[in-house]
């Protein structure tokens, strides 16, 4: 018997104790679980960056590219369950292309980003058509709006490794990559290789957006790297108050956005209620920073 099977029988029998939820009675929304509980803390981790960078269209732009990635991937011959080749390269090949534009054309990067996305959509509504007759448009729903509770063994192995691979090269980095995004003249002068940073930045923002799409959707998933770290803004005092406050937001926002659906029998896509957990969050943030003095003025 393997770890996980070990902790999947262990949280089912505190489910029947009465301990936890009912609905953890059931391995899939276990799975669930363990998703958000995986990529919660890194898109709020990382989400700190991406507000600070002023990048959230960004985030956006490669949530929607990963439909045109889906297409590519099953076109190919990919199980349309989990077309991760084309997911993944498609989506690198967006951002990381986007990004040499940007340093050689010198055009803003919404300018570009814009023009990025319009061609992708338009790539991937082609391709869509193509693929009508092979397979159910519906399908592309889960895509769209997120399928958490169809995550299965192969998706939690892809959410781990990515979130291994972004937390192992955010952490060591992460003083110098926030130098780099407040202020890249000053991080320049200090030795800071800003440029090689910028790319890291934008292949961690792309793997992490493209992990998140089952469990949140290409629609949604920038979201929950901009709601959670904008009201730590909010309410922060310090860098690493600012971080730690991102994380458990965004934790919190993914857990109570996949379970409450099911507790509740609700008919909300699991994408779409993580994402009204979060704005929940921001609206109770933004008030306490209007009504508690001691949070005017600080570091947001």
């Amino acid at each position: 018997m393997t770890l996980f099977e070990s902790f999947r029988l262990a949280v089912q029998g505190w489910a029947a104790s009465g301990w936890l939820p009912a609905s953890l009675g059931y391995g899939f929304v276990i799975n669930a679980v363990l998703a958000g509980l995986v990529i919660g803390p890194v898109l709020g981790g990382l989400g700190t960056l991406v507000v600070v960078k002023r990048f959230a269209f960004f985030s956006e732009a490669v949530g929607h590219a990963a439909l045109t990635g889906v297409a590519i991937g099953i076109l190919l011959g990919e199980p349309y369950t989990g077309p991760y080749g084309g997911l993944f390269g498609y989506c690198l090949l967006f951002g990381v292309g986007l990004n040499y534009l940007r340093n050689r054309t010198g055009l803003s990067p919404d300018t570009l980003i814009s023009v990025f996305l319009s061609v992708s959509l338009a790539l991937g509504a082609s391709l869509l058509l193509i693929l009508s007759g092979r397979i159910n448009v519906h399908i592309l729903e889960n895509v769209l709006f997120g399928s958490v509770l169809t995550v299965n063994g192969q998706d939690l192995l892809v959410l781990a490794v990515v979130a291994a691979l972004v937390l192992g090269l955010t952490l060591p980095n992460y003083n110098r990559l926030m130098l780099a995004s407040f202020n890249p003249q000053l991080a320049g002068v200090r030795g800071v290789p800003v440029k090689a940073l910028d790319y890291l930045f934008v292949v961690m923002v792309t793997l992490v957006t493209v992990a998140a799409v089952k469990v949140i959707g290409a629609i949604l998933v920038g979201a929950l790297l901009i709601i959670p770290a904008a009201a730590a803004r909010l309410l922060s005092q310090s860098l690493k108050g600012f971080f730690g406050l991102s994380v458990l937001l965004a934790t919190i926002s993914t857990l109570v956005g996949i379970l409450l659906p099911i507790e509740l029998e609700l008919p909300v896509p699991s994408g779409a209620a993580i994402i009204l957990t979060a704005g929940l969050l921001f609206a109770l943030a933004a008030i306490a920073r209007g009504v508690l003095p001691g949070l005017k003025g600080n570091a947001g």
